[in-house]
């Protein structure tokens, strides 16, 4: 029978790469994301390898909106049997701000894409795995999430309370045969809206070369997770590492 990934956060970095490594699986796709033409582009592309796939356009800052949108799903395909969440959070209202200049309001969007959006969505595909004894939540994190990096204050605050969560969720739903885990990218994501932006706007690269890592690596790395189920993260890259960190 087949099996089904939602991706959430479909875009043509990581979310393309782990939309084509899942459906070579023989997974079907529900692919989410708020762009309609870059989804239903990708669905063509992923039609093209034989990977049948869907499009669900959503803002996936609307957390209230999650189980409708995973309801949509399962009317679509079935029971869901593994959800991966990734968004880029490329737009201003959810920009960067250094750590001194934090205040409640910057933090508002990043607590809706972040926190409260990956519980809802937690909160709607946890029964049904439970339930079958198997599935498993995907994340891809930056490495903000694990590592201070003062000029993603904002964004850290949210990433680190995600992988806090994470964690407590791969503490507690291992021994139900459901799988809770997240790649942590230290590095800049080639064919990704943020690698195209980096690339382009020279005001905002920094002096010295920037690591690069290619999505289809990592798409890998989130199979092998997924099949092997023996770590809860995985850190790639360099970015933001210190001596006292560990590779």
């Amino acid at each position: 029978m087949s099996r089904t990934i939602a991706v959430l956060g479909a875009g043509p970095g990581l979310g393309r790469s782990i939309a084509t490594r899942f459906g070579r699986e023989g997974f079907r796709v529900a692919l989410v994301a708020r762009n309609k033409t870059r989804l239903d582009a990708l669905v063509d592309d992923l039609a093209g390898q034989g990977v049948e796939a869907a499009a669900f356009p959503a803002d996936l800052r609307d957390h209230q909106g999650i189980p409708s949108l995973v309801d949509a799903i399962s009317a679509r395909f079935g029971s869901l049997d593994v959800a991966y969440y990734g968004p880029s959070g490329l737009e201003p209202a959810l920009l960067p701000v250094p750590v001194l200049d934090v205040d409640p309001d910057a933090l508002d969007s990043h607590l809706d894409l972040m926190v409260r959006t990956p519980i809802s969505l937690a909160r709607a595909v946890l029964p049904g795995m439970r339930e079958r004894g198997d599935g498993a939540l995907l994340f891809g994190l930056g490495i903000s999430a694990k590592i201070p990096v003062p000029l993603m204050g904002n964004i850290g605050i949210a990433l680190a309370g995600l992988r806090n969560y994470i964690h407590n969720l791969h503490a507690v739903l291992a021994e139900e045969g459901v799988y809770a885990g997240a790649v942590l990218i230290a590095a800049l994501i080639e064919r990704s809206d943020a690698q195209r932006l980096f690339d382009a706007d020279s005001t905002v690269r920094p002096s010295t070369e920037v690591e690069r890592v290619d999505p289809d690596v990592l798409a890998e790395l989130c199979w092998e997770m997924y099949r092997g189920r023996d770590r809860v993260e995985e850190v790639v890259g360099g970015f933001g590492r210190t001596n006292a960190e560990p590779a």
